[in-house]
């Protein structure tokens, strides 16, 4: 067993094994490493712990020293020269006219040497290109091309399912991934569906493959013969992840059914003929399902016991606050109890000093004259007046004044004839 910290380097998710020494490093501390290329900045993954000897890989490096503030204020330093390094190795690509495209520019951790990663579809004479990068850092220039996969591994990103890069978080190394996969699992052949940001097969194609080829060899094949609990037929699909087939029956060829994996015997596994084949007379059993049992936890509660007569009581307390208030929203004012009692009480006083007003403000009758003045509506609001009755003397017949000989006439209205005397005429004697 040997004792080594785990460390990552930067832009990698590759795990380095180093000697600590008589240093005890915790995960998460940022410790100076030697390395083939010098000295390097990076950060404890997890601490002091002990490995086999076969998984050190020899010559084992050790660890400088524990991280200080002027090796990270060098770090920083460096960040910033890989900045101006781009920009200047961009411009020189376009004055050499060089069909290649800058990903990244990583400056070691003494800026002794710069390196510089780059795609491009063929080979590229950079040695131009070189030389001028030389002339301008005046450090040890580096230039390394990478295929596409790396260029996604070191920018990053987001994939269709909407999680990070799997190369950019966790994978070690890339796995190689075919068609026969997508095949396997009966994906769609869509490039568009089945490719990655990088423009090459998913990554996570690999990872359930081994389950998929489990199942692909104890199920069986398309137009495979079968004998079911409901008698012999053909295997039209198959559907690998919930082991099931489904079946065109030789009675009914027209009504498919579905069967578990272990509801079938295979006859026949894949296309052939019928020629030779014994069909078993017993047929295999049906599947039942179990119906499972929900398994509720057992509910410890530390309430009191109410009795019923207290809790019937609380509801019609709850009911009669509920019917308050709703009539005090239906009257569209809030109060309480009382103030209600209070109204109640003042409603008849009210009512009749209104009627009182309303009668000292209505106008006397007038009996007869002209009519009130005013609009059509007033009018009809006022009551018609009636004309006074005056008392009239009767007229005696034979007497001789004319003006008791007249008759009497209505003001306003039609004159109504009276008969005086016995002849019933209506002239009165001279």
């Amino acid at each position: 067993m040997t004792e080594v910290i785990s460390v990552r380097f930067r832009s990698g998710c590759k795990i380095y094994y180093f000697s600590p020494g008589q240093l005890h490093i915790e995960a998460g501390q940022d410790v100076i490493v030697e390395t083939a290329q010098g000295a390097e900045y990076v950060t404890c993954t997890e601490g002091n712990h002990p490995v086999e000897d076969h998984q050190v890989v020899e010559p084992l490096r050790r660890v400088l020293r524990l991280a200080t503030e002027n090796d990270r204020r060098s770090l920083q330093l460096a960040r910033e020269r890989e900045k101006d390094a781009f920009a200047v190795c961009q411009k020189k690509i376009a004055q050499h006219g060089l069909e290649m495209k800058l990903v990244r520019v990583e400056c070691s951790f003494d800026s002794n040497k710069i390196l510089f990663f780059f795609t491009a579809d063929g080979r590229v004479d950079f040695r131009e290109l070189v030389k001028d990068l030389a002339a301008a850092f005046h450090a040890r220039i580096e230039l390394r091309q990478i295929g596409v996969r790396d260029e996604a591994k070191m920018l990053g990103g987001l994939g269709i399912c909407g999680r990070p890069f799997c190369c950019n978080q966790f994978m070690d190394d890339f796995i190689p991934v075919s068609i026969k996969m997508a095949k396997t699992q009966n994906l769609s052949l869509n490039p568009a569906k089945i490719s990655g940001t990088c423009g090459r097969l998913m990554c996570c194609l690999k990872y359930e493959q081994d389950a998929y080829e489990d199942a692909v060899r104890r199920m069986p094949k398309n137009e495979s013969f079968v004998q079911t609990p409901d008698g012999p037929g053909n295997v039209s699909a198959v559907n690998l992840l919930k082991e099931q087939v489904t079946v065109r029956l030789d009675s009914q060829p027209d009504a498919p059914r579905c069967y578990h994996n272990c509801e079938v015997c295979v006859l026949r596994n894949g296309k052939g003929s019928r020629d030779g084949i014994q069909v078993p007379q017993e047929r295999p059993a049906r599947l039942v399902a179990e119906e499972k049992q929900e398994d509720f936890p057992a509910v410890v509660s530390d309430f009191h016991f109410t009795p019923p007569e207290a809790v019937s009581a609380a509801l019609n307390g709850e009911k009669e606050e509920g019917r308050a208030s709703r009539n005090r929203r239906r009257r569209g004012g809030r109060g309480h109890s009382g103030d209600e009692e209070r109204s109640a009480e003042k409603k008849p006083a009210e009512q009749a000093e209104k009627q009182s007003r309303i009668e000292k403000s209505r106008p006397p009758r007038r009996r007869g004259g002209k009519k009130p003045e005013g609009g059509a509506a007033s009018v009809a609001q006022q009551p018609k007046p009636q004309p006074p009755k005056v008392q009239q003397p009767k007229s005696q017949p034979g007497t001789g004044d004319p003006a008791a000989a007249k008759k009497s006439r209505h003001r306003g209205g039609r004159r109504h004839s009276r008969r005086s005397g016995a002849g019933g005429s209506g002239k009165t004697e001279a």
